[in-house]
Parts: structure tokens; C-alpha cells; sequence
């Protein structure tokens, strides 16, 4: 089998098309070949006018004609055997496992970066246990409604926290820019396909689920993991960890060992490998792990707005003609601009067809967040509109001042909402010109429970609001009617990425702790479903190694 590269159709050609460019470019028959898979589809829309299907193909030829193409084009990276893209075990799975003298594997946190070192422990006869503070996902869906609904939040069952993480109410994004040379990002995928999600996503380029599809495919991920051995407790939040320390502590070198965790209630649970995948919102947890001394550094993270436009616009923009075809979907975008002030601003987490969801955790704050269906059908597009700030410029004073400064944002956006969980809204024109906004135009803000309309300006520092202003005018000349006078800012944006991360060494274990596997978004090792769900493979592997050995 040889995988191609670079094959690329108009928009519109036909199936035939494909077998004939095909054998154009490895210069043989039609006939000749024997089987063709498409592995990935992308489109090139830089030209509207002539937007470009590229497809990635595994083709089959006979053994001689494939070893023949491969001395041909031995030069050419265009054409190679394809890779065996089948995961493979790091050990046999156990069917002893636990013997008298081990423990089984804790996971803290059951979001994409828990489930699938959950999974992957689990298919190995390891039977872990994952401890998740929130509630199972059919529960939480109507925890979380029942704020953008009613306003009443629930603390601990919500965006931010239960089964299926923080990505379980988002666009559902399955693509990420992490380097993959063993091919965990395929497995991740293959097993969202087999608990259900659509098989298309094993093809497309930029692949998504979207939130309902998300929901249903957990819940089938839980079952396996149980049906293997594993045990999943919801409203299990661990109190505290035990860390043994002999001699001298160190914050900066291996001087612990991890014992086991305390829930909530007083339980105590014993093991030598605990898997922390707490997701990036997780600030209690992150001060608990301070004080019984893992290492923590804080890390850059960004603030900002979410901006909403209609998506015809930003279809228009993108497609020209083509906007509104099926196979090229609702359009996204990515930007990026450099102030003259020294700050980026860049878009984060596009949404397509989306809405804007009020996403806090922590009663009298209000944070926002995009999310979107499979179908990305929804009148508006959304995205974040965000500046990066870094601990040494802005939060320098202790290594949770960027917590505190999330939560001072977070804190004012409320207050400027109305203190009833309403976003605090502006519209750009407005927001440009340095004037309150009193109400919406053309647009409808999607954001619930609902907005308020006024000046942003306050929500931000100086330099934030100066860097944005600067910025959208310069995304209006890429993305025509992105600085449209009628579209919507809501605030604020402030959980991108976690403001900490929790150190680790080559073998995964925390850098002071071992036995601790910090993992996924909330210990800074990640950035979306696919990336976290990739992290949660290795950790697994890594305790599966340990245990094994």
C-alpha cells in the first residue's frame, strides 16, 4: 500500500476524477490500481474563485508496481509506503492484575485527557479507578442548562467540571498541532468512532464532533472502561493528595512520593500512580497540590472577548461563490496580529455556526466560551478574540497570581453583567469608537442567560483593550466585515489554557513527586480534545510501564 500526497481536484469534479489523477501522477494505468482509500481530505480556499479539494490516499497496486513507483519517485516526497497507523501496546495486557502486592492506578479528572488514559489502562487489564468531582454527563448536560437557562449555577456540575470535560461543551475541535510520530492522535479518533462518533472524522483534515455527539459518545466510553475493570465515581472530588517526603524537601527535585488522595468525604484511597488530568479550571485543586508541595510554575495564558458574527459573513469572506457548500461546511478562520504595543492578539477556538456559553465555575464570576453542534447550523459565528500575557510582565507576584488575576476579571465581568450571571456585551462599532453600547442591532447575541450592554473597555487592562482595538481593524482586511460595526463583544474570555503548569520529567512523573502523572490541559501539557486525549495515552502508558515492570 502507498500513501500519496498533494492530490488536488476542484471543488466540484466527480469520484472518476480521483482514480485519474491518481494515476497521472504515479504515471500508470487506471487499471492498475487495485484499491483507493482516502485517508484525509483539506481544502485550499486562498483563491475563492478556484477553491481546491487536496487529498491524502492510500492506493493498492501489485507488489511489483508498487515496488517500481517507489524506485521511480525515490526522490519525490509525494509517494510513500503508507505507515501502519494501528496502535500498539507498550506491554501485553495483564489478566493477573492487581496481585497482592500492587495498587491500581488512580485518575483524577474524567475529561478527553482521563477518559483515554482510562481506556487505555483499562484495555490493558490495569483497572484503574478515575475519581471526577462532577457529574455524570446526562446530569451535568441539564446542571449546566440550568444556568444558561435559569442562572442558577452548579459548582460542581457545570461547564468546566464532569464527565467528558471542559470539551464537552465546545465546537468538539479533534485536530491539534502536537507532534504525533506514533500515531496516538489515530487512536484517539478510531475510538471516538467506535463509541460513536462519525466515521468521517477519521478523514477530514479539521475534524469535529460537536456537543451532542460528544455526550453520547462518553457515556459509551465510560461503559467499555467499566466493562474492562475499570471504576468511574462522579461527585468524587479528591480533598487531598499524600505525598511521602524522606529528608530535605526540595521543590525542585524528585523528593516525594505519591501514597494516595483523599475525597471529599473522607475516604481515603491508596496508590503509588496517580494520574492528574484536572482539567485547566481546576484552582482548588491547583492550591492544594502547593501546599502539600508538588512543584507548580506559572505559564503565559491569554484574555479577551468573544466576537459574534453572522456566518454567512464569514462564509462569504472565506468561500466567495462556494459559500454554503456542503462539503467545504460552515467556514472558520485563524488570526493573528502583532501590536505596536508589543502584545498578540489572535482568534482562539473559532466556532462555526456556534453560540457563546456562559462557562464559570465559581459563583458571582462570569466567563464565557464557544461552543457548537456537528451540524455548526446556528445563525452566528463565534470566536475568541484574545491578548497573551506572560507571568513575568503581568502577574508576577506568587504562582497562582495568574488565578487570581483570571478571577479578578472574571469577578468584574459579573459585576458589569449585572451581578444575575449576564456577560457584559459591546458592540465593535462602539467598542472602536470608545462608546458604551445601549443595545444590539442587526445581530443577536447568542450568549445565555443573557447580556448587558456597555463598555468593555473597563473589563480589561489598558494595554489588552489598546491591543484589541488595534487588531480587529487588521482581521477586517483578511476576513471582509470582521470589523463590522453591528457585531457583538462578550466578556470575558479568560480560561483559554491553564495559568499554571504542573512540572514534569521525561518519564511523565512530576518533577518532585513520583508516582504523580500530571496530564492534559490543567497541568499545561495540553490544548484541546484531540492534544489532551494524546497526553492522557502517554501518562497511561508510562504507569502501565511502571506497573508492569
Amino acid at each position: 500500500m502507498l500513501r500519496l500526497t498533494e492530490i488536488k481536484l476542484p471543488l466540484h469534479h466527480v469520484e472518476a476524477d480521483l482514480a485519474v489523477a491518481i494515476a497521472q501522477k504515479l504515471q500508470v494505468s487506471e487499471q492498475q490500481l487495485l484499491n483507493i482509500t482516502v485517508f484525509k481530505r483539506s481544502y485550499d480556499a486562498r483563491k475563492k474563485t478556484n477553491i481546491l479539494l487536496i487529498y491524502q490516499i492510500d492506493v493498492e497496486l501489485s507488489a511489483t508496481d508498487e515496488a517500481a513507483i517507489l524506485q521511480q519517485f525515490a526522490k519525490q516526497s509525494f509517494v510513500r509506503i503508507s505507515p501502519d497507523t494501528r496502535y500498539k501496546f507498550v506491554a501485553e495486557p495483564s489478566a493477573t492484575f492487581p496481585q497482592s502486592h500492587q495498587q491500581r492506578p488512580i485518575i483524577i479528572g474524567f475529561g478527553p485527557c482521563g477518559i483515554l488514559a482510562a481506556l487505555v489502562l483499562a484495555q490493558m487489564g490495569l483497572k484503574p479507578i478515575v475519581l471526577e468531582r462532577g457529574q455524570e454527563v446526562k446530569q451535568r448536560t441539564k446542571d449546566t442548562w440550568d444556568l444558561w437557562r435559569k442562572g442558577n449555577l452548579h459548582t460542581e456540575s457545570n461547564v468546566q467540571y464532569g464527565e467528558g470535560g471542559a470539551g464537552t461543551f465546545s465546537d468538539g475541535k479533534l485536530y491539534s498541532q502536537v507532534k504525533d510520530k506514533k500515531h496516538l492522535g489515530r487512536k484517539v479518533l478510531t475510538e471516538f468512532v467506535k463509541a460513536g462518533a462519525p466515521a468521517q472524522i477519521l478523514i477530514d483534515s479539521k475534524p469535529h464532533i460537536g456537543t451532542f455527539k460528544l455526550v453520547k459518545m462518553v457515556e459509551n466510553m465510560r461503559a467499555e472502561i467499566i466493562a474492562l475493570g475499570g471504576e468511574i465515581r462522579f461527585g468524587a472530588k479528591v480533598e487531598t493528595i499524600h505525598r511521602e517526603t524522606s529528608g530535605d524537601v526540595n521543590q525542585a527535585e524528585r523528593s516525594g512520593q505519591i501514597s494516595g488522595v483523599t475525597l471529599q468525604t473522607g475516604e481515603t484511597l491508596h496508590s503509588r500512580h496517580v494520574i492528574l488530568a484536572i482539567g485547566h479550571s481546576a484552582r482548588d485543586s491547583f492550591e492544594m497540590l502547593l501546599e502539600q508541595g508538588v512543584y507548580i510554575e506559572p505559564k503565559p495564558f491569554s484574555i479577551g472577548f468573544r466576537i459574534e458574527h453572522p456566518q454567512s459573513v464569514i462564509d462569504a469572506a472565506r468561500f466567495g461563490q462556494e459559500a454554503g457548500n456542503a462539503i467545504l461546511g460552515a467556514a472558520d478562520y485563524k488570526l493573528v496580529h502583532h501590536c505596536d504595543n508589543g502584545r498578540s492578539v489572535y482568534s482562539f477556538c473559532m466556532c462555526p455556526g456556534g453560540t457563546v456559553v456562559a462557562a464559570t465555575s465559581e459563583p458571582g464570576r462570569v466567563v464565557t466560551n464557544g461552543m457548537s453542534q456537528y451540524s455548526r447550523n446556528e445563525r452566528n459565528a463565534n470566536a475568541a478574540i484574545v491578548v497573551g500575557i506572560t507571568p513575568e510582565q503581568d502577574y508576577p507576584e506568587h504562582i497562582l497570581a495568574g488565578v487570581d488575576l483570571q478571577r479578578d476579571l472574571e469577578t468584574l465581568a459579573y459585576e458589569l453583567g449585572g451581578g444575575d450571571y449576564n456577560a457584559p456585551a459591546q458592540l465593535v462599532g462602539d467598542f472602536l469608537k470608545d462608546k458604551p453600547s445601549t443595545g444590539a442591532r442587526s445581530i443577536t447575541p447568542s450568549y445565555q442567560p443573557g447580556v448587558t450592554y456597555g463598555d468593555l473597555s473597563k473589563l480589561l487592562p489598558d494595554f489588552a483593550v489598546a491591543a484589541i482595538r488595534e487588531a480587529i481593524p487588521e482581521f477586517n482586511k483578511q476576513i471582509k466585515g470582521f470589523s463590522m460595526a453591528d457585531a457583538v463583544l462578550t466578556g470575558v474570555e479568560t480560561r483559554t489554557s491553564s495559568p499554571i503548569c504542573i512540572k514534569r520529567e521525561k518519564d511523565f512523573e512530576s518533577k518532585n513527586t513520583a508516582g504523580l502523572y500530571p496530564a492534559g490541559e490543567g497541568a499545561g501539557y495540553a490544548g484541546g480534545i484531540l492534544s489532551a486525549a494524546i497526553d492522557g495515552i502517554k501518562v497511561a502508558e508510562a504507569v502501565a510501564l511502571d506497573l508492569l515492570k
